[in-house]
């Protein structure tokens, strides 16, 4: 049995009800509705709850088309649903997507404080600056942020919510029935924020939770995403295809984070992954093959133009070069654009290479349940990944991967039996958040 003392693996669960693709709302066994029901989130998260993974995550974005996936087209307000998730769980982390770029501080901080209390200190906000263009005009713009605005603007955000949050010292309410005190008022505290993006006064009418405040998480492949990753994420879903781009990223992630005087260990970094399992790696290939094959060309246009905006490649010829987009403003989700241009001029793709390429989720691991946790090892082994999540839409994938390959990486000393933890921030393995008024005003200016 292979022993890694020093780290547990992590693992996280994306439940995105009839999927983020084209095809999975069409499994039998899925119910047509799933994105809308909250008893089909609520069971899922208790089968993640006791295979004992660290977190449920439910992604978000502002702005659809006709031909966006299902998934997407019908699905249930995160916050809203991880609330009644909340009260159906008892230990499982729950995350959930919010955009700086379309809130305010004072909803966002109120929101995720409440599920934090709700859940007993369960909560993580993944923190998005929104990818879409299409998305301003639901919000009163003609035109979306420019990239570095957003995020500019998401890292003032981030900072006016954390102070927020910690509005009130821990042992600001004495609830003195004798005495007639309910609050010490010299424990709270008004924020006064006045920046470049948002001016905010406070204080924000709750408390700490057990955890302190929600745990912050991020998904960034550009260079300023990057920057806002290393600078307040303690958790990364990281956009990466192969082992060889997780190492670069993750080193990357991790070495920009110590340049700024934070502890890398307290970012994990968890790529998401769709593993096809079978019994032996010769039938999971061939269902991969099948499963590729039997995606429509049109279909996978679509998902590669969701990167440029919703860009319609349907209009070039599916077997002439891949065309010159560089006339877009690549101001949706520009890491992510900036690569499929940079390797579809290196490579000579064709427009249906690049959508066979870019247009689907890669298969990274595909075979046995062994197998399949012999690359989740070499992954996490090889500082590639702090760990995974793993997407689930239909039921027989994911008990595959709970019942099979859990206890194998279980056997291998490398994921828990046992929850030793309440919070989320115990299971990723973080410190609780020094209170900001807990340190002495000059610490706080110096800052």
């Amino acid at each position: 049995m292979t022993q890694h003392p020093t780290r547990q693996l992590k693992l996280g669960a994306i439940l995105a009800g009839v999927g983020t693709d084209h095809t999975r709302w069409r499994d039998p066994a899925l119910p047509g509705d799933a994105s809308i029901d909250i008893n089909w989130y609520i069971d899922n998260a208790r089968l993640a709850e006791a295979a004992k993974f660290d977190l449920v995550f439910i992604v978000d974005s502002p702005f659809i088309t006709p031909d966006t996936a299902p998934h997407f087209l019908n699905r249930l307000e995160p916050l809203t649903l991880l609330s009644a998730v909340a009260v159906s769980t008892s230990k499982i982390g729950l995350v959930g997507t919010l955009t700086t770029s379309y809130w305010e501080p004072y909803n966002v901080a109120r929101q995720f404080g409440s599920l934090d209390h709700i859940s007993k200190g369960r909560a993580g906000w993944n923190v998005v600056t929104t990818g879409l263009e299409g998305a301003a005009r639901n919000y009163g713009r003609d035109e979306h942020f420019d990239h570095a605005e957003r995020y500019e603007r998401a890292g003032e955000f981030v900072e006016v919510v954390q102070g927020l949050w910690d509005s009130y010292e821990d042992d600001a309410f004495p609830r003195d029935k004798a005495a007639g005190v309910f609050l010490d008022k010299t424990k709270q505290h008004a924020l006064n924020h006045k920046g470049k993006h948002f001016s905010v006064a406070g204080p924000l009418a709750i408390s700490h939770s057990p955890q302190g405040q929600p745990v912050i998480f991020q998904a960034g492949v550009s260079g300023a995403g990057r920057d806002l990753g290393a600078r307040i994420a303690e958790g990364v879903f990281a956009g990466v295809d192969t082992f060889e781009d997780a190492q670069e990223y993750y080193a990357d992630l991790k070495a920009r984070a110590a340049a700024l005087g934070r502890d890398p260990d307290h970012i994990s970094v968890l790529p998401g992954i769709a593993p096809i399992i079978a019994d032996t790696d010769e039938e999971a290939q061939a269902i991969a093959e099948a499963q590729a094959g039997g995606r429509e060309i049109e279909k996978l246009l679509v998902e590669l133009g969701r990167a440029f905006g919703y860009h319609d490649f349907k209009q070039y010829p599916l077997d002439g070069p891949f065309p010159d987009v560089s006339k877009l403003s690549l101001n949706s989700y520009k890491g992510h654009a900036e690569r499929i241009v940079r390797i579809a001029r290196a490579e000579n793709l064709t427009v249906r290479q690049a959508a066979e390429r870019f247009g689907r989720w890669k298969a990274n691991f595909v075979g046995s349940p062994q197998t399949v946790a012999d690359e989740i090892e070499r992954w996490f082994v090889g500082r590639a990944v702090d760990g995974f999540i793993l997407h689930v839409t239909g039921p027989h994938a994911f008990a595959q991967f709970r019942e099979k390959v859990v206890p194998i990486l279980q056997a291998k000393g490398l994921f828990r039996t046992e929850y030793e933890h309440d919070t989320l921030r115990g299971h990723l393995g973080l410190p609780v958040p020094e209170h900001r008024w807990a340190r002495s005003p000059d610490q706080i200016a110096a800052e």
